[in-house]
């Protein structure tokens, strides 16, 4: 298949076949998606937490509105921002710049200072609010991916985060869950998996100058 029969194959899973389960290629591929997803200045201000252990997401079933995706599916993915985008946080960025590039701090020093006085003139939540929309850059990423992979996904708002953070110690991490993404292979009576897509055309959808 090309990139749009790929893309038009997806759709959100509603029912995860529980029996199949992600290869560890295919778990490393979604790892590195996350990982080299843009994120603003490249501060990768997000951490993804890679749920399989099945207690566990039975725990979070009821904090996630009864959805069963959740619990069936093979792995659940926990999108999460970081709390801790700060000074000492932007300063071990530019030092892993240094370390992987073999940048000079002369070449980064100005753009160094500019951050860290951008940040700190910041309100948390702002900086909270810009690491959220970076959360959505590396949900559409790894959906594309999943797709190109044939792998089944479902993008879910709907959960507690409080209830999230407590069950997952994300506070004690400096983290905050954001998004859901259960991933695996959609069960073959999931009546969703049959419809056809329901879109505006492309005609009205894209504006042309």
């Amino acid at each position: 298949m090309n990139s749009i029969e790929k893309l038009e194959w997806r759709y959100a899973t509603k029912k995860f076949d529980s029996t199949k389960k992600l290869s560890e290629n295919q778990l490393n591929i979604l790892k590195n998606t996350f990982t080299l997803t843009a994120t603003s200045y490249g501060l990768q201000p997000l951490k993804m937490l890679v749920i399989s252990n099945e207690k566990i997401k039975v725990q979070l079933l009821e904090h996630s509105y009864n959805q069963h995706q959740v619990t069936e599916c093979s792995h659940l993915l926990v999108l999460c921002i970081k709390t801790n985008i700060d000074s000492n946080y932007i300063d071990k960025q530019f030092d892993l710049e240094k370390k992987i590039r073999g940048t000079s701090e002369e070449i980064i020093s100005d753009f160094r200072a500019f951050l860290k006085d951008n940040f700190n003139n910041k309100t948390p939540e702002k900086i909270e609010n810009s690491s959220i929309n970076q959360v959505y850059i590396a949900l559409g990423n790894l959906m594309t991916v999943c797709a190109y992979e044939s792998i089944d996904s479902c993008p879910m708002e709907g959960f507690d985060t409080a209830k999230y953070d407590e069950i997952l110690n994300l506070e004690k991490q400096q983290l905050k869950s954001v998004l859901l993404l259960p991933v695996g292979f959609r069960a073959e009576d999931d009546f969703m998996s049959t419809l056809k897509k329901v879109r505006i055309s492309v005609e009205d959808s894209v504006i042309e100058f």
